[in-house]
C-alpha cells in the first residue's frame, strides 16, 4: 500500500486566447489548482479547475486551494492509501467540496497508474485508445462570428457542436444556426441560467432538433428538471446538478434527465466518476465527458474517462491551441483525426506540467508533509 508522504499544491492562472463567455459570466484566464502527490520517490499529478469565482458551482479556485491545503491534504498525508475509496475515507467527514476532493483523487489515480505501469485509461477500465470529441462555442461577439466559427468546425469534420445559451443569446441564435446548418448535430448548454418560468421558451426549442439541452435550470436542482423533462421533447442533460453518485441516483429515480455529463473533478474525482458511470449504465442512461478548460493534465484525465463504455456522445475535450497560446502542461492535447483524439500508452494520465510555465503562471504554492 503506497504511503502518501507529502502533497504539493500549485494555484495557477492560465491566460485564454479569447474570453470564455457563458450564462454565468466571462473568464479571461482559467484558474486551476494542480496537485502533486508523493509516495516515496513516486508521484502523481492531478488538476482541478472550478473557475476563479463561485459562479459555475459554489466552489472557486482560491477556496479550493485553501481547503486542500488546510483540511484535505493534512488528512491524507501519512496514510497508506491503496484505492480511491480509501483516499476518500481519509476525508469522509468533510461535507461537499467536490472540486477540492477531485484534485486529490485525480493525483492519486495518476500515481496509482504510474506505479502499475499502465495508462490511466486502461487502469480505469477504458475500452479504446481513440475517443470522439466535439466542438464548443461560447457566446460570440455576433451571429456572423458564430456562424463563421461553426463553418470552420464543420469543415474540420467535428461530429457535433455545443453552443452556450443565455438570455440575449437564445432562441434567435439557435434559429440562425439551425437554418444555416440543417444537418449538423447541435446541443445547447444553459449553465443553469433559467427557471421553469421559461417553460414556453424551452418548448419552442423542440422544433430545432437539438441533441439535448444541458443544465437548463438551477445548478443544484433535480425536481424542476424532472418537471421540465416531462413537458418538452428535447432530452435534458444534467451537468452542474450531478456532484456525487447520490445525486445521480436521485436524478434517475425522478427521471430528471435523459443524459448525464460527467466532469471528473466536479463529482469528486475519478473514483466517483466511475461510480456515476456504473449507476447510469445500470439505468440505461447514456453519459458523456465534460471539461473545465483545464491544461493538458486535466484534459488527459477527461480523455481517459471518455474511453469508458457508457460514454455515448462526443466529449468536451479540446485541442490545447483552441484556448491557450501555450499549454501549461505537456504534451499538448491534439486531434488525431476528424473529431477524434488518440490516448497515450504512457503510464498515468499521460501529461504533466512544464516547470518553467508552472513557475511563471503560479499564484501560490504550498507543501504539506
Amino acid at each position: 500500500m503506497p504511503k502518501i508522504d507529502r502533497i504539493e499544491l500549485f494555484h495557477v492562472a492560465m491566460p485564454l486566447i479569447y474570453p470564455w463567455r457563458t450564462a454565468y459570466g466571462s473568464d479571461d484566464v482559467i484558474e486551476s489548482v494542480l496537485v502533486r502527490m508523493w509516495a516515496g520517490s513516486d508521484f502523481g499529478w492531478g488538476e482541478t479547475t472550478p473557475l476563479s469565482s463561485p459562479a459555475y458551482s459554489p466552489e472557486y479556485t482560491a477556496g479550493v486551494y485553501q481547503v486542500i491545503k488546510n483540511v484535505l491534504a493534512p488528512a491524507v498525508v501519512g496514510n497508506d492509501v491503496d484505492s480511491g475509496s480509501a483516499l476518500h475515507g481519509c476525508f469522509s467527514w468533510v461535507k461537499g467540496n467536490f472540486f477540492a476532493k477531485g484534485g486529490l483523487d485525480s493525483a492519486w489515480w495518476d500515481l496509482h497508474a504510474r506505479q502499475a505501469g499502465q495508462p490511466l485509461w486502461k487502469a480505469i477500465g477504458g475500452t479504446s485508445d481513440v475517443i470522439e470529441v466535439g466542438a464548443d462555442f461560447g457566446v460570440q461577439d455576433d451571429i456572423d462570428m458564430l456562424l463563421a466559427n461553426i463553418e470552420k468546425a464543420n469543415s474540420a469534420g467535428f461530429s457535433r457542436i455545443k453552443l452556450k445559451y443565455c438570455p440575449g443569446w437564445g432562441v434567435d441564435m439557435v434559429s440562425a444556426v439551425r437554418s444555416t446548418f440543417p444537418d449538423q448535430v447541435f446541443h445547447i448548454d444553459c449553465n443553469s441560467g433559467y427557471t421553469l418560468d421559461d417553460l414556453d421558451m424551452f418548448k419552442k426549442l423542440d422544433q430545432y432538433n437539438l441533441a439535448m439541452i444541458e443544465q437548463p435550470l438551477m445548478h443544484d436542482d433535480l425536481v424542476d428538471h424532472a418537471e421540465l423533462q416531462r413537458q418538452i421533447d428535447t432530452p435534458v442533460c444534467l451537468d452542474e446538478s450531478i456532484t456525487s453518485p447520490a445525486k445521480v441516483r436521485r436524478a434517475l429515480k425522478i427521471k430528471a434527465c435523459q443524459w448525464v455529463n460527467i466532469k471528473p473533478c466536479r463529482v469528486g474525482g475519478i473514483t466517483h466518476a466511475l461510480e456515476i458511470h456504473r449507476i447510469c449504465q445500470e439505468a440505461d442512461i447514456p453519459c458523456w465527458t465534460g471539461g473545465m478548460l483545464e491544461s493538458a493534465l486535466g484534459a488527459s484525465v477527461c480523455k481517459a474517462l471518455a474511453t469508458l463504455p457508457g460514454m455515448k456522445y462526443p466529449s468536451d475535450v479540446f485541442p490545447s491551441s483552441r484556448f491557450y497560446t501555450e499549454d501549461l502542461s505537456e504534451p499538448d492535447i491534439t486531434l488525431s483525426g476528424p473529431s477524434t483524439m488518440t490516448l497515450s500508452d504512457r503510464p498515468g494520465a499521460g501529461a504533466e506540467p512544464i516547470q518553467e510555465r508552472l513557475d511563471r503562471q503560479q499564484i501560490d504554492y504550498a507543501q504539506i508533509s
